[in-house]
């Protein structure tokens, strides 16, 4: 199945998707790529899939954001990202398929209430920056939110949120911690048992999709507004996110 016109389908977008995410939107928008892979494939499959090409794209997007992230704020959740990919490893040794496909699916959901409630006034930003503890705090969990789903990008954003980065910052910020903590992750995917050779070559196989979205992300990133964008965004995780939650009830 993983060599099927049917797969590709699916997964060609689901990259570019991702590369386009990563590469110009600094939400954590790139995780719904793994949700979308969680429909056809085993979760672990979905995460060990994607995860090379998340790190593909983190090198393709470094360059241009190179030096223009705010380091004391990144370097707060890099530090916390260290014990919160491990505690993610930890989890998903002890969980099943179904537990991982709630997560990620629950995360799916969590993250579009999120995005809603703060774009809409219900959930205030804080006027003053917060710490220190709160910096490594949101490092923490998006160590372990994007171990088991790819999804770190909202504890990280309600720190850096905090701080008033410029638009170009907060995207450095995102570009550098992520492609530090997928750098773990992938260590731990290793050891757990994750990839397999198969998924690996599958990853050559679409890597041109995952350059080609992070080429058009960082171009978009200048010139289009995020609200369609997001607003496509929300609505796949909200369909992805409800569907795996109700295949691991089921």
């Amino acid at each position: 199945m993983l060599w099927d016109f049917s797969f590709f389908a699916i997964a060609a977008p689901a990259v570019v998707f991702a590369g386009v995410s990563k590469g110009g939107f600094g939400s954590g928008a790139a995780f719904a790529s793994a949700s979308i892979l969680a429909l056809v494939l085993t979760p672990g499959q979905a995460l060990g899939l994607m995860l090379p090409l998340l790190m593909l794209i983190d090198i393709a997007t470094l360059r241009p954001y190179w030096r223009k992230w705010d380091w004391p704020s990144a370097r707060l959740l890099i530090i916390g990202g260290v014990p919160g990919v491990i505690i993610g490893a930890l989890v998903y040794r002890a969980a099943n398929d179904d537990v991982i496909r709630f997560m990620i699916g629950a995360m799916s959901l969590l993250f579009v209430i999120w995005q809603i409630a703060r774009s809409r006034g219900w959930i205030a930003i804080s006027e003053r920056p917060l710490g220190n503890g709160a910096g490594i705090l949101a490092g923490v969990g998006a160590g372990f939110t994007s171990f088991v789903s790819h999804a770190g990008g909202p504890p990280a954003a309600i720190y850096m949120l905090s701080l008033k980065l410029t638009k170009t910052e907060y995207q450095a910020n995102t570009v550098l911690v992520f492609w530090i903590v997928n750098s773990l992750k992938a260590a731990a995917y290793g050891v757990l048992g994750i990839f397999t050779l198969e998924l690996l070559v599958l990853d050559l196989a679409l890597a041109p999709f995952a350059l080609l979205g992070a080429w058009i992300g960082v171009k978009a990133h200048y010139l289009v507004p995020e609200r369609v964008f997001f607003g496509i965004t929300y609505v796949l995780l909200a369909v992805t996110g409800t569907k795996l939650i109700l295949d691991a009830l089921t």
